[in-house]
């Protein structure tokens, strides 16, 4: 039976490369983690600033806009219930759209409402029309704490469950 050689012949250079210690190869792995935690950052960052453009910029509410979101809301309003739930978050958006970064919410200040701005006011006003009239609460809440301050903020429809 043939032994297999594992190291190489007297002589052999590994090119420019030199062997690693477990120290270097240790700084090494810690390097790249840190080279792809920087990159999911900026993804994240991009993701986040892409986010709050769409959300400044309002929807033109056309019956048929108005008809799509209606029905996309009845289909997760029916789940909701049907999972016992009284709640339904709407919406979530970052602490910048609003106004004070999502004191007024993070306070239950009666005005928070007007701290809101693009799609979260837009969202406010739909509500407001079309869906208080009809019985629906709302409320607002930061749902988020980055480093223990207020991140993200969210929008919840609320309903009686009545107890037959």
């Amino acid at each position: 039976m043939e032994t297999l050689k594992t190291k190489p012949t007297a002589g052999y250079e590994l090119g420019d490369e030199t062997f690693m210690s477990a120290a270097e190869l240790g700084g090494y792995t810690a390097k790249l983690r840190g080279q792809k935690t920087l990159q999911a950052g900026d993804r994240e960052e991009k993701a986040r600033a892409e986010l709050i453009k769409t959300l400044s910029e309002t929807v033109e509410l056309t019956p048929k806009k108005v008809h799509e979101i209606t029905q996309t809301l009845l289909h997760k309003l029916r789940i909701a219930a049907e999972q016992g739930n009284n709640e339904l978050l709407v919406m979530r958006f970052p602490d910048v759209m609003c106004s004070d970064r999502g004191r007024a919410i993070n306070n239950f200040e009666k005005d928070w409402p007007e701290t809101l701005t693009g799609r979260p006011r837009q969202a406010f006003e739909f509500w407001r029309d079309r869906l208080q009239p009809a019985g629906y609460g709302l409320k607002a809440m930061i749902v988020d704490w980055p480093d223990g301050m207020p991140g993200d903020a969210g929008l919840f429809l609320t309903w009686e469950t009545r107890h037959e």
